[in-house]
C-alpha cells in the first residue's frame, strides 16, 4: 500500500512549534461541554405519555440541531464497530458467513418502523423514569439507517484483498489479529470512509421516523431535527422548512470539514498503488493538526498501545514450525452446522405457516405479495435510472481529486436532504394536475438511495492505482472498450456494494415515500410501504410482522438470486 504519507511527518511538527497547541484548547473544550450538555438533556426525567415541548420557534435549532448530530455520531461510531467485527467474521469463517451474510440481508430489508415498534417499548421499560429509554430508540433506529451500508463495504473490502498482500500476509505468519490491523482494515478503509459518510448522510432520510415516532396510536417526539421537521410539515410551515434546510447545510458543512475530510486525506495513505499518485485530498485541519507536538504526542502514544496489542496477538510459531502446517479441515462440524441451519429454517416455515392460519389469513398474504411485486417494479426501475446517471458521474468525481474536494460536501448535502421536505412538492403537484400516485409518489423511493451508488463509485473509481491508469492511457483505450475493459471491472466491485445497499434502502425509503401527507392532504400508492405504514400507525402487530417478512423475503430473494451472482463474479474476474 501506498506509505508515501505520515500521519505526522516530524519535519512538519517542528516547522509548527508549539504554538497551535493552545489554540486548540477552546476547540476541545467547546467540543465536550455541547457532548455533556446534549448527554445530560438525554437522560432527564420522562414518563410515559408526556408530551414533549416542540417549538417551531427557529432560535431553537442550534439545540435541536446539537442533539441529532450527538445521536447520529453515536450510532455511527457502533456502525463502525459493528462493521468490522461483521468483516472480520465473515472473512476469517466460512460458518459465520452462512448466517452472518443472510442475517444482514434480513436486517438490511426490516424496515425502519418495524425496529421501532418493537424496540421503543422495549427501551422504555429498559430505562423506566428517563428519557434514556426513548433516546436509546431512536439511536438504534439510526444504527439501522447506518450499519449496514457499512457493514457491506467493510465485507467487500476484506473479501477482494489482492492475492499477492494475502499471500504475503501468509508468508510473515501474520495472526488474526496482526492480518486485521495491518493488511484487512487498511485496504478497506478508503472505500468504508466513503461510506462512512453515505451512512452519516442517510441517516438525516430516516431521522424524521426515528425523532418523530408513531407506534401504536402513541405519538412521540424527541428535541431533534427530524421532529422539528414533522411538526413544520405537519402544521404546513414552509418557512420553518427552509430555515431546517439551512441548518442542515450548516451541519452538513461542519462534518465535512472538521470529520471526513480530514480522515479522508488521512486515509489516502492506505491506497494500494505501487507508485505516488495525484488523488491525494487535502485538508486544512488536518495539516493544522499536523503542526501541534501535543496531538503529535497524543497519536503517537495510541500508535505504540496499538503496535503492543499487535506484538501481544502474535502468533506463537514461525513458518519453519509443524504447527504452520495447514490441517485439512473436518467436514464433521460443517455438516453439522448446516443441519442445524437447515432445522432453524423449517422451524422458521412452520411458525410462519402457522401464524398465517391463526393471525391474518391466506387471502391476506396473496394481498401482501401482490403489493410487494408493485414495490419491486419501482425499486428495479429507479435503480437502473440512477445507475445509468451516477456510474458516469462518480467516476469522473473519483478520478478528478481535485473535483473530488469541491463537491464532497455538495454531494453529502444532497444525500442528507430528507426526502420529507420534497413531500409538499410533490403532494401539491399531484393534486394540482390530478396525477396518479402511483406513478409519480415512486421517484421519492430514490431520491436519499441513489447517493449509495454514487458514493460507492466515487469510492472505487479514487482507488484505481495510478499504474493502471497510466497503463490504459498509454494503451490508448477510448470509448467503449475503455468502459468495458478498464473502468467497469475497476469500479465493479463498489458499485455491486452500492447497488445492495440502494436496493434495501430503497425498500426501506418505500414506506415513508409511498404514504405522504402534507397538512390534512395524504396520498397514497399501491405497494408494501404504505402497506407497513398504515398497519404501524393502528399497531396492528401481526399484519406489521406479515409485512415486514414479506418484504424480507422480497429482498432476500433479489440478494442472493441477482446481488451475490454479481458479488461472486466481482471477487473472481471484475477486480483489480
Amino acid at each position: 500500500m501506498n506509505k508515501k504519507r505520515q500521519f505526522f511527518p516530524r519535519q512538519v511538527v517542528e516547522a509548527g512549534g508549539n504554538r497551535w497547541d493552545w489554540a486548540l484548547l477552546p476547540i476541545v473544550l467547546a467540543v465536550f461541554v455541547l457532548m455533556a450538555y446534549g448527554s445530560q438533556q438525554m437522560v432527564r426525567p420522562y414518563e410515559v405519555g408526556q408530551p414533549l415541548a416542540l417549538s417551531l420557534d427557529p432560535s431553537n435549532l442550534p439545540y435541536y440541531l446539537l442533539r441529532t448530530t450527538l445521536r447520529m455520531f453515536i450510532a455511527l461510531g457502533a456502525s463502525m464497530v459493528f462493521s468490522c467485527v461483521f468483516a472480520a467474521l465473515t472473512t476469517k469463517y466460512r460458518v459465520a458467513e452462512k448466517v452472518l451474510v443472510p442475517l444482514l440481508d434480513i436486517l438490511q430489508s426490516i424496515p425502519i418502523l418495524s425496529f421501532l415498534s418493537i424496540t421503543v417499548t422495549a427501551f422504555i421499560a429498559l430505562f423506566p423514569g428517563n428519557l434514556l429509554g426513548v433516546e436509546c430508540a431512536a439511536i438504534f433506529a439510526i444504527f439501522t439507517s447506518q450499519a449496514w451500508n457499512m457493514a457491506f463495504s467493510a465485507y467487500q473490502g476484506f473479501r477482494t484483498v489482492p492475492a499477492e498482500l494475502s499471500e504475503a500476509a501468509h508468508v510473515f505468519q501474520l495472526s488474526g489479529w496482526q492480518r486485521f490491523w495491518r493488511l484487512q482494515l487498511p485496504f478497506a478503509m478508503p472505500g468504508l470512509l466513503w461510506n462512512m459518510m453515505m451512512s452519516m448522510s442517510g441517516g438525516w432520510f430516516f431521522v424524521v421516523a426515528s425523532e418523530a415516532i408513531s407506534v401504536s396510536n402513541q405519538n412521540i417526539k424527541l428535541p431533534g431535527m427530524g421532529s422539528y421537521i414533522a411538526l413544520a410539515i405537519e402544521q404546513s410551515n414552509l418557512s420553518a422548512i427552509c430555515w431546517a434546510i439551512f441548518a442542515m447545510l450548516i451541519a452538513v458543512l461542519a462534518y465535512d470539514q472538521l470529520f471526513f475530510r480530514p480522515l479522508l486525506a488521512w486515509a489516502d495513505k492506505f491506497r494500494f498503488e505501487e507508485t505516488g499518485g495525484d488523488t491525494a485530498q487535502s485538508s486544512w485541519l488536518l495539516t493544522w493538526l499536523r503542526r501541534t507536538e501535543r496531538t503529535q504526542q497524543i497519536v503517537e502514544w495510541f500508535g505504540h498501545q496499538l503496535s503492543r496489542s499487535i506484538a501481544v496477538f502474535r502468533l506463537s510459531h514461525d513458518g519453519t514450525s509443524i504447527r504452520a502446517r495447514k490441517d485439512q479441515p473436518s467436514l464433521v462440524p460443517q455438516r453439522v452446522w448446516d443441519a442445524v441451519i437447515a432445522a432453524v429454517v423449517f422451524y422458521a416455515l412452520w411458525s410462519l405457516v402457522h401464524f398465517i392460519r391463526t393471525e391474518v389469513g391466506w387471502g391476506e398474504v396473496g394481498h401482501v405479495v401482490m403489493l410487494g411485486v408493485y414495490t419491486m417494479l419501482r425499486v428495479v426501475v429507479l435503480l437502473a435510472l440512477a445507475a445509468m446517471v451516477w456510474v458516469p458521474v462518480g467516476i469522473w468525481i473519483g478520478m478528478n481529486p481535485r473535483w473530488a474536494s469541491r463537491t464532497q460536501a455538495v454531494a453529502q448535502f444532497l444525500a442528507a436532504f430528507p426526502a420529507n421536505m420534497v413531500f409538499p412538492v410533490a403532494v401539491i403537484i399531484i393534486v394540482r394536475y390530478h396525477l396518479n400516485p402511483d406513478i409519480w409518489l415512486s421517484p421519492l423511493m430514490i431520491l436519499g438511495t441513489q447517493w449509495y451508488l454514487l458514493f460507492n463509485v466515487i469510492a472505487g473509481a479514487s482507488t484505481i492505482p495510478t499504474e493502471l491508469r497510466h497503463a490504459a492511457k498509454n494503451f490508448g483505450l477510448s470509448g467503449w472498450l475503455k468502459w468495458r475493459r478498464y473502468l467497469l471491472p475497476a469500479i465493479f466491485p463498489s458499485f455491486v456494494t452500492g447497488a445492495i445497499t440502494a436496493s434495501g434502502g430503497s425498500w426501506n425509503a418505500a414506506i415513508v415515500s409511498e404514504l405522504v401527507s402534507w397538512g390534512p392532504t395524504t396520498l397514497k400508492a399501491h405497494g408494501i410501504g404504505s402497506y407497513i405504514a398504515e398497519m404501524t400507525a393502528t399497531g396492528d402487530f401481526p399484519r406489521i410482522a406479515l409485512g415486514t417478512g414479506i418484504m424480507c423475503i422480497f429482498v432476500m430473494g433479489f440478494n442472493h438470486f441477482v446481488w451475490r451472482r454479481l458479488y461472486t463474479m466481482a471477487e473472481s474476474r471484475l477486480h483489480f
